[in-house]
């Protein structure tokens, strides 16, 4: 079951019409994923599905922020990759239950999706993006690989080259531009976004579910299929990167507000 209650990072809203809305909720720190959101998202899709009174799942961000990424400020409540192996091994299910939920799931992602945020927003069916709206795979630019699950929906989605030109620069992509490449479904103006995907949502609930499952199930068993293959070897990679030099570096340039001195 989904009990709101067993959630300290994300707030669940479960309405009456079945649909369930889940927010972020980190404002403060433009909702970045510290070790208990990380572990909330693992949970959220697997919860969902086995929820009889939820048919839609509706995911989105408090404040300014859908999701500014892995959280690497000197006050988190633990250490990103602190624990490697525990880490990686719930990284890789995020993925996994975001991709085996059989349940519609919408995004809104409204101000910055960036790192693992834009990991999870691409992982659901239906991903609408506010005009302020800003993704990002930026994990190089905190000195690690792209390895929780960039290396799987960015080439599916924007084509390999593309692909590979973001997650090598962590650049930024301003939400119409997102959509023109195929990142997010469609923009929409900041105050209709929340609106537009519970619109869906509510269309959805109110349709064939089962027919609306067993349509999207198996897009996501042939996303898997290719993570099968990838996220091992990225989440490897991206393990090793995190023991580095360089994401030292990163992280203390980020907590001093410097530009990282990376050595050559």
């Amino acid at each position: 079951m989904l009990d709101p209650n067993a959630y300290t990072t994300i707030d669940i809203e479960k309405r009456g019409d079945g649909i369930a809305l889940a927010t972020l909720n980190r404002p403060e720190k433009l909702n970045a994923v510290n070790a208990a959101m990380h572990r909330e998202l693992a949970a959220l899709p697997l919860d969902a599905n086995r929820d009889p009174e939820v048919r839609v799942l509706v995911l989105t961000g408090a404040g300014r922020a859908f999701c500014a990424g892995g959280d690497f400020s000197a006050d988190r409540d633990a250490p990103m990759g602190g624990s490697y192996l525990n880490s990686l091994n719930e990284a890789r299910l995020i993925v996994d239950n975001w991709l085996d939920i059989e349940k519609p799931t919408i995004c809104a992602v409204n101000g910055y999706a960036l790192g693992l945020g834009a990991t999870v927003a691409l992982l659901a069916d239906v991903v609408y993006a506010g005009r302020s709206g800003v993704l990002g795979d930026t994990h190089v630019n905190m000195g690690i690989g792209a390895g929780d699950g960039g290396g799987v929906l960015w080439p599916m989605l924007v084509g390999p080259s593309r692909a590979k030109y973001y997650l090598m620069t962590g650049e930024h992509i301003k939400a119409e531009a997102a959509a023109a490449m195929g990142l997010v479904h469609a923009v929409v103006e900041d105050d209709e976004l929340l609106p537009t995907a519970l619109a869906l949502a509510e269309r959805l609930t109110n349709g064939p579910i089962r027919a609306i499952s067993a349509s999207k199930v198996p897009v996501n068993k042939w996303i898997k299929f290719v993570s099968n293959l990838v996220l091992p070897v990225s989440l490897a990679m991206e393990g090793m990167t995190m023991a580095g030099g360089e994401a030292a570096e990163a992280q203390a340039a980020f907590r001093e507000k410097r530009q990282p001195n990376f050595q050559r």
